[in-house]
Order: structure tokens, then C-alpha cells, then sequence
């Protein structure tokens, strides 16, 4: 039977529209650079989503360069925020955030810090809700907090950076980067069969052993986490941050690495350092994979 009736699902009066767009038509009509600061409470959801459609169509998919919309948001944001949006997008929350904080993260940026001057501890104290960052393929998600369960479930290629998770992290991901500045829940790197995670002070108990091994860093990894942490204070405030960066990160951080993506790894930097042509290199990432 045809629905006659319609639904108003009340988008025209959701955040994106009545104030993000409005804000962005500098960038979205010419491209110019548009730095903004804006309320939210817990009753908007998926701030941010259709703010990335309209960058979607005005750049038939390329997206802007990073933080050409560059919009900070200051309150609790409701479920989804951040939601699917594009490379050149970047949010900032002062405040908190519910469930699904970047999910289907497609390039744009995130990043999620407490007002100033706050009595707490930051580092002690959720700031984000669970499933942060499902199915995100490309961009950056920085928490100055923990966070709940499923963090970074089915992540294919997004960084996140955050200072404690729940249980089963990394949970399905197929690319990507996480680093865990505190501890983890139980079932950690569950199905995990890409991607990388340095997680601090890792307990063996709390990791799924089934498709991952730990596996000692090296310089290139140091520098990694380096590069990462000093970022990531740069843009939360971390004093977590700036405290691992004083001290010895070779000894406090562990390196979470699938075993078929480690092969797949290896025969890619072994047919590089031959000098060999992308089809070949190619041809033997899948042969390490199928041996």
C-alpha cells in the first residue's frame, strides 16, 4: 500500500540545518576556510552527518582539505556525532558525547575534550559512550577520556586515539590505527585481521589471542606513538599525553598485530625494498595471504 501520509522525521530543524550549513556556505560555495563555535545538547543526533553530504555534493566526493570547516561544539551531543562525515570536516566537543561518536568516520576529524578547568581527572572519567568509530574507513578520532565497549569495532582505516576502553576493542577491524594511552576490557582484538593497535599496559588476560599476537616495537613504532601522542595533546589538553611522552613509550606500550596482516606486511616492504612494480607487489601481498 502507498504511504499517503509522509513522515516528517523534523530534519530541517536539526542542528546541521538550522546552524552548521548556514555556517559552512563560505566553504561549501567557495571553498574558503570557515572556523565556527556553536551549543549542542543530548537531543541532537548525528550532528555533523548532513553538514558532510553537502560537502559530499559540493565536491562530487574529493572532500575539502583537512579543517577547512573547522566547528567547535560545546555541551553533550546525543547519539552518532559525527556521523559518515568527510575529509574536511572537523568537529570539536567540549563536553561529552553518547553512543556512535564517528561512526562510518569517511575522512573527516573528531576530537572530544573536557571544558576547562575542570575538578576530575580526565583521564579517569567517560567522555564518550560505546561503538565509537564502527565502520569508520578514513580520519582521526581523539578522545581525552575513556570510553565503552566495541571501541573501533569493524574500523578500516580511521587512527583513533583514546585513554581507556571498554570490553572487546578493536573488535573486527580491518585497517586502521588505535592507540589505548590507559586499559582495556576483556576480549580485546576479538576477530581483529588488519590494522594496528599499541595499547599500554596491556593484560594478557584481556586479549583475544585467536587471530592476533603481540609483537615488540620497533624505532618506527616509537616514533609512531610519538608523533600520535604529541598531536593528540596538541588538540585535547592530554596531561596523559604529555606525561608518556616524558617517559619510556618502548617500555609501556604494546603492539597488537593480526598474524595474516603481519605476512601481508612483510611481503609488501620485502618487494619494495627489491624495487619491484606495483602489480608485483600486489601479486605477492596475495600470495602471502594464501600461503
Amino acid at each position: 500500500l502507498q504511504n499517503t501520509t509522509g513522515q516528517d522525521h523534523g530534519l530541517d530543524e536539526s542542528l546541521d540545518r538550522t546552524e552548521l550549513i548556514p555556517l559552512a556556505q563560505p566553504a561549501l560555495e567557495r571553498g574558503e576556510r570557515v572556523v565556527a563555535e556553536v551549543g549542542v545538547r543530548n537531543i541532537h543526533r548525528t550532528v555533523g552527518t548532513i553538514l558532510g553530504h553537502e560537502v559530499t555534493k559540493a565536491t562530487r566526493g574529493a572532500g575539502f582539505d583537512d579543517d577547512t570547516i573547522d566547528i567547535t561544539l560545546r555541551g553533550s551531543a546525543g547519539q552518532s556525532f559525527g556521523a559518515f562525515v568527510p575529509r574536511g570536516v572537523t568537529l570539536r566537543l567540549i563536553g561529552d558525547s553518547n553512543d556512535y561518536v564517528g561512526k562510518g568516520l569517511s575522512g573527516g576529524r573528531i576530537v572530544v575534550t573536557t571544558p576547562e578547568g575542570v575538578a576530575y581527572a580526565p583521564r579517569e572519567q567517560i567522555i564518550a559512550g560505546n561503538v565509537i568509530g564502527y565502520g569508520a574507513t578514513s580520519g582521526e578520532i581523539f578522545l581525552r577520556g575513556q570510553v565503552g565497549e566495541r571501541f573501533c569495532v569493524r574500523n578500516s582505516g580511521a587512527t583513533a586515539v583514546v585513554e581507556g576502553i571498554g570490553d572487546h576493542g578493536c573488535e573486527y577491524m580491518t585497517g586502521g590505527l588505535v592507540l589505548v594511552l590507559g586499559g582495556t576490557g576483556r576480549n580485546f582484538a576479538a576477530g581483529m585481521s588488519g590494522g594496528v593497535a599499541y595499547v599500554r599496559d596491556l593484560k594478557p588476560e584481556n586479549l583475544n589471542t585467536e587471530m592476533v599476537d603481540v609483537v615488540a616495537l620497533g624505532e618506527a613504532d616509537v616514533a609512531e606513538i610519538s608523533d600520535l601522542l604529541t598531536r593528540y595533546a596538541r588538540e585535547t589538553g592530554s596531561t596523559l599525553a604529555e606525561e608518556l611522552l616524558a617517559g619510556d613509550i618502548a617500555g609501556m606500550f604494546s603492539k597488537v598485530l593480526p598474524r595474516e596482516y603481519a605476512k601481508v606486511l612483510a611481503a609488501k616492504t620485502d618487494a619494495e625494498r627489491q624495487g619491484l612494480d606495483a602489480d608485483e607487489t600486489n601479486r605477492r601481498m596475495m600470495a602471502a595471504v594464501t600461503a
